[in-house]
């Protein structure tokens, strides 16, 4: 006999005054039909894995069966998108199933996203395609084992319907796991009505739920905002040291609690370009590769300005210790930066002074329209000399006098590192992934999806769960794309 599915839900946003959401239940999909099961991250949240994969199961992470101790509902939010304010946006297409805590004591949301209309779809249905559910199942279970914060895929699950985009797709539904789902522009919603009372409210539950440490400081506020300045400028950090694009950096896709979300028009650069961008909304360039500190400061600077009341009852005060902190951003950015570069090019402890060898690198990156990952896996192809042409060629110019100075340049700093050309390789290949999910891997994913084959979808997912091994079955995925394969531009998913 079948046990009753049983969820240990532990809702607290729910708790919060009602302004913050709207308690609603998802759209009853006709007939939710499983594409996969992120089963080691069920068991980390202490899910009842195998219940979930019977037809109930599925029927509760798709949002047709809600169970009695839930509280789904849709979060309300604002957000500046492309610099523009938008006063309203708020989950138009997504859906709070509730919290849980994992089996390491993490909170977490479980999120749907493509569950039906809510009162903020802004005339939309709602809905998504079967490709951004791929796309975002893909990508944000590849940062997790690239080690980069991130949202992560619980399932992704065919509706049963069809919606219409450019053409008719299949519909699916994603179950995202968040540690929250707060946004800088859940703050400027409040904080632009003038409700101060709702922005201390937003603001204490941050600070419960993510920084607890910081709870009975005295100045408290100043240390959420310095909190969330040092977690968004690593994970930018994080980002570029794989060539990642973000593509819509607005403040309304910006937590608080560090961690990247929505991944609609985001991309894994192939060749390296400082200004590359690939959204197809982003016609000016806004949140191009290179721009990506930049905007951060400039996300953080609205976070400021909304937590200004709290910070201090005297506005220039207020201002003057928010400045303070938005200005460590970019300095600690750059820290990271050099460490974190520093590691893949296998120096043991980064200094300051590696800025300009890594500098350099990217520069002979840049006029050699090098692959932006090979690059850097195939540095230890310069540790034997039989090797060192299979590096070079990686560029258009591979006897670039600046190129093969570089190289030497590099082998004195290694030789600092007093270790063996193992030890060297070992860290080169721990720093640098040997596969990532390349743009032309995603679009062949949806293309083979759209047509009834997921084979292709479900062997990249597999290549991805160990991103900084050399595995030989997949070789073929650490390609960079041909010409006729190379895609310019990422969409939106809505």
């Amino acid at each position: 006999m079948k046990s009753e599915l049983s969820v240990n839900f532990n809702n607290s946003f729910a708790a919060l005054s009602k302004d913050f959401y709207v308690k609603m239940h998802p759209e009853a999909m006709p007939d939710l039909k499983l594409i996969k099961f992120n089963e080691p991250l069920s068991d980390l949240l202490g899910l009842p894995s195998k219940q979930l994969l019977e037809q109930s199961g599925i029927d509760f992470l798709g949002g047709k069966k809600i169970l009695n101790n839930q509280e789904p509902l849709a979060q309300v939010y604002a957000g500046h998108q492309f610099g523009n304010f938008v006063p309203q946006l708020g989950d138009g297409r997504a859906m709070l199933l509730g919290e849980v805590i994992g089996k390491d004591g993490t909170r977490c949301d479980i999120q749907l996203k493509g569950s039906g209309k809510t009162p903020f779809s802004r005339m939309g249905d709602g809905r998504s395609g079967l490709g951004p559910v791929l796309r975002e199942y893909i990508v944000s279970e590849a940062m997790f084992t690239l080690g980069i914060p991130t949202t992560r895929a619980l399932a992704a699950l065919f509706t049963g319907e069809t919606v219409v985009r450019e053409f008719p797709v299949p519909g699916a539904i994603l179950a995202r796991v968040a540690k929250s789902h707060l946004r800088i522009g859940t703050f400027e919603y409040f904080a632009r009505r003038g409700q101060a009372n709702k922005v201390k409210e937003l603001a204490d539950y941050v600070i419960d739920r993510h920084y607890s440490d910081i709870k009975k400081g005295p100045k408290k506020y100043c240390m959420l905002l310095e909190k969330v300045i040092r977690n968004q400028a690593f994970l930018i950090a994080k980002w570029m040291s794989v060539g990642f694009i973000h593509g819509v950096m607005n403040t309304d896709n910006m937590t608080l609690s560090g961690e990247t979300i929505d991944f609609g028009p985001c991309a894994f650069m192939d060749h390296f370009d400082f200004d590359r961008v690939y959204s197809s909304i982003d016609l000016q360039g806004r949140y191009k590769f290179s721009n990506q500190p930049y905007i951060a400061v400039w996300n953080l600077t609205r976070l400021a300005e909304s937590l200004l009341p709290l910070i201090d009852e005297d506005q220039a005060t207020a201002i003057k210790e928010a400045e303070n902190l938005l200005e460590i951003f970019l300095p600690l950015f750059t820290d990271h930066w050099i460490n974190l570069i520093g590691k893949k090019l296998a120096i043991k402890e980064p200094k300051t002074h590696d800025k300009a060898l890594i500098e350099n690198l990217f520069k002979n990156m840049q006029t050699g329209n090098s692959d932006f990952t090979l690059t850097f896996r195939n540095l230890r192809n310069l540790l034997k000399k039989s090797q060192e042409s299979k590096w070079f060629s990686l560029f258009s110019n591979p006897k670039n006098p600046e190129l093969q100075n570089w190289s030497k340049i590099w082998k004195n700093r290694i030789e600092l590192n007093d270790s063996t050309k193992a030890a060297i390789t070992q860290r080169i290949n721990n720093n640098n992934p040997a596969i990532i999910p390349r743009n032309h891997l995603i679009e062949q994913c949806i293309s083979s999806s759209l047509k009834g084959d997921l084979s292709r979808f479900h062997r990249l997912i597999k290549a991805l769960e160990l991103p900084f091994t050399d595995q030989a079955e997949f070789y073929d995925l650490t390609k960079p794309p041909e010409e006729n394969e190379i895609v310019y531009q990422t969409f939106c998913g809505t």
